[in-house]
């Protein structure tokens, strides 16, 4: 029964939050422009690492990240990791022309595997729901979203009807008697 419900949980997810839409596949052929208040940077050979402390910001095509620290680790000569920390958020634009709006204390950013896990504190916003929980692995290929809370934590899903538009904010009455 407990199978059942998990696969349940996990199809309402991928509907609903991911859906069949994925990240921008463009976004990953394109320059990846980071900025710091400081850098300490190995060489910059084919296997470099660079440690940046202070408002980092790692823009990518429509993918843009802000944190407090970030690790970034190259292979190859191309950049294949991302150790985000200290409060980050994301936005990104979906194939589809949504958006993905994120936030979480840790995020580890694995562009090989095109793989990211949100960890302490995830929200994870899109226009048709929402999660929230303490480990969201989110694929940036597929879409899929994979979530659990760990140490007893809870996961919390919110998903709106496929037909509804977002709440209109509330007018001000402002001026009128």
């Amino acid at each position: 029964m407990s199978r059942n419900i998990d696969l349940c949980a996990s199809l309402l997810v991928l509907l609903a939050v991911g859906g069949t839409a994925s990240a921008r596949s463009t976004d990953r052929n394109q320059p990846m422009d980071i900025n710091s208040n400081s850098s300490d940077c190995s060489s910059l050979g084919a296997n470099a690492s660079c440690t940046l402390i202070g408002n980092v910001t790692i823009d990518q095509g429509s993918l843009h990240v802000k944190s407090a620290k970030a690790v970034i680790q190259q292979a190859n000569g191309n950049p294949s990791r991302a150790l985000l920390s200290g409060g980050v958020t994301l936005q990104q634009e979906m194939d589809d022309g949504d958006r993905i709006d994120a936030a979480a204390t840790n995020v580890d950013y694995d562009m090989k595997n095109e793989t990211m896990v949100f960890t302490g504190n995830v929200v994870i916003k899109q226009s048709r729901g929402s999660i929230n929980g303490e480990r969201v692995v989110y694929n940036l290929k597929s879409g899929q979203l994979q979530s659990g809370g760990e140490g007893g934590g809870r996961v919390k899903m919110r998903i709106l009807p496929k037909d509804t538009a977002a709440p209109a904010a509330p007018s001000s009455a402002k001026g009128t008697p």
